[in-house]
């Protein structure tokens, strides 16, 4: 069967002498896997549309398993987040997280449009960082991990301090906190920007600047529900951490 489809590359690997296996998030039909023959070639007319990030139309043919690419034409080819190389960072770790988090053929049309958005806003120059970190809010809201800031969890209490406590999906507050000894403070600041977090659409995003400690505790948080809630053992956030360790 032919298949028609709008969709962005989150992942390319090399697949025999000259072929490649590419995954694309599709807008329609979820994330599929397909074969792209002579992608490697020097003169391929579809070695563009195998590059990881690049956003286009992609027609393959497909009854069952990997399907094979017979034609596309590239959208957005998004080449500045491959030549540069902490964009190409954050975008391979937005990439890899999609890729993992979702299954196959799994209803993507919202996710797609955020990871769109996400690798635009990468490009366009905005903090790569906390661009990063709404698209994992946006990964967490579709895997049904949702987290609740907006009152404790556990008693429903909406002033005073708060704290984080990743197993328990949300807020605790200081009359709660000691249910989770692993509970991460949270800062004014922190907070506040994690419940907008939680509603922000990254296609309506504007200008946001974070302080340096509050972008800290924000990197923190989201680390913390990443791993609780998706346990994934990803190779681009190691890269991202050794950027961290030694800044470019």
């Amino acid at each position: 069967m032919q298949y028609r489809v709008e969709g962005i590359v989150i992942r390319s690997m090399d697949y025999g002498e000259g072929n490649k296996i590419i995954n694309v998030l599709t807008r329609t039909n979820g994330k599929v896997g397909i074969i792209v023959r002579g992608a490697k070639k020097t003169k391929s007319r579809h070695g563009s549309l195998a590059q990881l990030f690049t956003h286009g139309e992609f027609l393959f043919f497909r009854n069952s398993g990997l399907g094979t690419l017979t034609h596309g034409e590239i959208i957005e080819s998004h080449h500045l987040l491959r030549e540069r190389l902490e964009l190409a960072a954050y975008a391979s770790y937005a990439a890899e997280l999609t890729d993992r988090a979702l299954q196959e053929d799994e209803s993507s049309g919202y996710i797609f449009e955020q990871l769109k958005a996400c690798m635009a806003a990468y490009a366009e120059g905005k903090d790569a960082a906390i661009i990063t970190q709404l698209y994992e809010m946006r990964i967490l809201e579709v895997m049904g991990y949702g987290p609740v800031f907006d009152a404790c969890v556990s008693c429903g209490n909406v002033v005073g301090s708060m704290s984080l406590s990743a197993h328990s999906g949300g807020v605790l507050c200081s009359r709660c906190g000691y249910k989770d000894s692993f509970a991460q403070p949270l800062g004014d600041g922190a907070l506040k920007l994690l419940r907008l977090f939680r509603r922000m659409d990254l296609r309506r995003l504007g200008s946001i600047q974070v302080k340096e400690e509050t972008k800290g505790e924000l990197k923190r948080a989201m680390r913390l529900l990443v791993d609780a809630n998706l346990g994934l053992t990803l190779k681009s956030r190691s890269f991202l951490d050794q950027m961290d360790k030694f800044p470019l």
